[in-house]
C-alpha cells in the first residue's frame, strides 16, 4: 500500500479523514463546493508564481505510474539538475528497513507499505550522495505564512525518503511560505523523530477495521469531502463534539471520567473538571450549562453573566453593521449598514460596495459619512471582525482618530455579550446557527460568506452583476440577522431579570 505526504497531513488535521480516503465509498464523498475549488485554484497561482523564479526540471512519466515517475527522477537527479519540481521518489519497507549508510537515520519496519514522496522542489547542494559530488534537499510551497507543524513533519517525511533514495541525510529542510521571508529552514533532528511517531500511528489506524472515532470540528471539518457521512453520525450519536465548547483536548479529558454524553456531562457538578487540562473555574461552569441547555433544549441563562451594565439594549437609532472581504486581495469590499430609525418607524439599508478593488477607500469614507449622521446610535455587528477591519482601514487611508474613535466606541459586539451570558441549545454560535434557531432565514440558501469570496472573484473575471447582487442580498440579511438575534437577546435578558 502507498503512504503518500498528502495522507500524512490529512492524519494530522483529522485521524479519520485519510483512513475514508483509503476505505471509504467514493461515491459517498461531498461534492466539492465553490470555496475548496477556489482554494484549489488559489494554491496552483500561488506555486506557479514561486516556480516562475526557478529554471527547473520536471520528471517526464504518465501520471499514475509511479515507478516510471521515480525512475525518470533518478535520471534527473544523477544528471545533477539544480531544480527538480514534483519528483517521485518511492522507498519500500526493505530499503527502510536496511539503510545502506551510517548517515541515514534509523527507520521504523513498514512491513507491505510503500512511502511515496513527491515535494514540490528537490534542491541540489554541495555534498556527497550516491550520484556524485552533489545532494538535494526538499523543499515545499505553502500557502500558510506560518510554518505549522504539519508542514514540517511532512517536509521531514520527504526528506527521509530521499536519505534513503541518495544514501544521504539532509540536515535541513525548506518551507516555502506567504511571508517577506519566505525560506523557512526546517530543522530536520528535531522533526523526523515525531514524523516517525505519526507515521507508525498512522499505519496503525490504517490496519484497523474500523475508521476512527467521529469528532466534528468546524473549521476543519467544513470542507471536508467526508463531512456529511461524519456530521450524520455525530448526529446519530448525539455525539459530545456537536456541542459547543468541546475541543478534542477537553473531549479526551471528559473520557478520562467517562463522561461520554451530553446527559453525563450536563448532570455533571463543574468542581469534577475544573482541574482537567484544557478546563478552568470558568470554562468547567459554562461547559455544564451548555449541556443542560442542550438536553432540555431551551436557553439558560451562563453563571457569571456580564453586568446589566455592560450591556446596550436599545436606543431611538440603531445600526447594524456587517462586512464582506475577500482575504486573498486584503480588501474589504461591501461595507453593510441597517439603520433602523425606531422614531420614524423607519429602516434602511446602505450597501457600500468597491466594484473594483481601488474603490476600498471611497466605501471607507461613505461608510463614515453615514454613521457620523447619526452621532449616537450604536454599531451593532457580530463578533470583532467588523472593528477589527474599522481600526485597520482607519491606519491604511490615516484617517483621523478624532473620525475614528468616537465610531469605534459605540460598537456593540453582539456574539460577545451574547456568549458571555447565555447558553443555546445549538451546536455553534456563528450568526447563521443561532438566527435560524430563532426562525431567521436567509433569501439566498446557498448564499453563505465562503460563496461570497468565490462570487466576487467571479465577479471581476466575468463582470456578471446578478454575482454583485447575490453578495449585497446575502450582506443585507447578514445585518438583519444580527437586529433579530440582538432584539432576542435583549428580551431574554429583561425577561430573566425581571423574573
Amino acid at each position: 500500500m502507498l503512504i503518500n505526504a498528502e495522507l500524512l497531513l490529512q492524519y494530522q488535521r483529522c485521524k479519520r479523514r485519510p483512513f475514508l480516503d483509503i476505505h471509504g465509498e467514493y461515491s459517498q464523498r461531498d461534492v466539492p463546493n465553490e470555496l475548496l475549488l477556489k482554494l484549489q485554484q488559489d494554491k496552483s497561482a500561488y506555486r506557479r508564481g514561486i516556480l516562475a523564479h526557478f529554471t527547473y526540471h520536471k520528471p517526464d512519466y504518465p501520471y499514475g505510474n509511479w515507478e516510471k515517475a521515480h525512475a525518470a527522477t533518478l535520471e534527473l537527479m544523477q544528471r545533477g539538475v539544480e531544480y527538480i519540481h514534483q519528483g517521485v521518489l518511492l522507498v519500500n519497507h526493505n530499503e527502510l528497513a536496511q539503510p545502506t549508510s551510517e548517515n541515514i537515520p534509523l527507520s521504523p519496519h513498514y512491513e507491505g507499505y510503500t512511502l511515496l514522496s513527491r515535494p514540490d522542489l528537490l534542491v541540489k547542494q554541495p555534498g556527497k550522495s550516491r550520484f556524485g559530488d552533489w545532494m538535494y534537499i526538499p523543499a515545499n510551497m505553502e500557502m500558510g505564512k506560518r510554518p505549522k507543524q504539519e508542514y514540517q513533519v511532512n517536509i521531514a517525511f520527504h526528506a527521509q525518503v530521499l536519505a534513503t533514495v541518495q544514501e544521504v541525510a539532509p540536515e535541513t529542510a525548506w518551507l516555502i511560505l506567504r511571508t517577506k521571508n519566505f525560506d523557512y529552514p526546517v530543522d530536520l533532528a528535531k522533526w523526523t523523530p515525531q514524523m516517525q511517531q505519526i507515521l507508525q500511528e498512522f499505519i496503525q489506524v490504517l490496519e484497523s477495521s474500523e475508521p476512527p472515532e467521529v469528532f466534528i470540528s468546524r473549521q476543519k471539518c467544513s470542507l471536508c469531502h467526508w463531512y456529511s457521512q461524519c456530521y450524520a453520525i455525530a448526529q446519530s450519536q448525539k455525539h459530545l463534539s456537536l456541542l459547543p465548547g468541546v475541543t478534542p483536548l477537553r473531549y479526551d479529558q471528559l473520557q478520562t471520567l467517562s463522561i461520554t454524553t451530553v446527559e453525563s456531562l450536563a448532570n455533571t457538578h463543574p468542581s469534577a473538571l475544573e482541574n482537567l487540562v484544557g478546563f478552568d473555574n470558568e470554562v468547567a461552569p459554562k461547559l455544564v450549562v451548555q449541556a443542560q441547555s442542550a438536553l432540555s433544549g431551551r436557553p439558560l441563562i451562563l453563571p457569571n453573566p456580564l453586568p446589566i451594565a455592560n450591556i446596550t439594549f436599545t436606543a431611538p437609532i440603531e445600526l447594524y453593521f456587517d462586512i464582506e472581504a475577500q482575504p486573498d486581495l486584503d480588501l474589504n469590499y461591501l461595507l453593510g449598514v441597517l439603520v433602523v430609525n425606531k422614531e420614524a418607524n423607519t429602516e434602511e439599508f446602505y450597501s457600500f460596495l468597491a466594484e473594483r478593488p481601488e474603490e476600498q477607500e471611497l466605501i471607507w469614507q461613505q461608510f463614515l459619512n453615514l454613521v457620523w449622521q447619526y452621532p449616537k446610535a450604536p454599531i451593532y455587528h457580530f463578533c470583532v471582525y467588523e472593528f477589527d477591519t474599522v481600526k485597520r482601514l482607519a491606519k491604511l487611508y490615516r484617517t483621523p482618530n478624532s473620525s475614528v474613535q468616537p465610531v469605534l466606541n459605540r460598537f456593540v459586539d453582539v456574539y460577545e455579550q451574547l456568549t458571555q451570558s447565555v447558553a443555546l441549545p445549538i451546536e455553534s454560535y456563528a450568526l447563521k446557527a443561532i438566527a435560524r434557531w430563532l426562525g431567521f432565514e436567509w433569501r439566498n440558501k446557498e448564499a453563505s460568506g465562503a460563496k461570497c469570496i468565490y462570487w466576487y472573484d467571479q465577479w471581476l473575471a466575468t463582470g456578471d452583476r446578478t454575482l454583485l447582487e447575490n453578495i449585497q442580498l446575502y450582506n443585507e440579511d447578514d445585518c438583519r440577522a444580527t437586529r433579530k438575534v440582538k432584539d432576542w437577546f435583549v428580551n431574554f435578558l429583561q425577561a430573566a431579570w425581571i423574573s
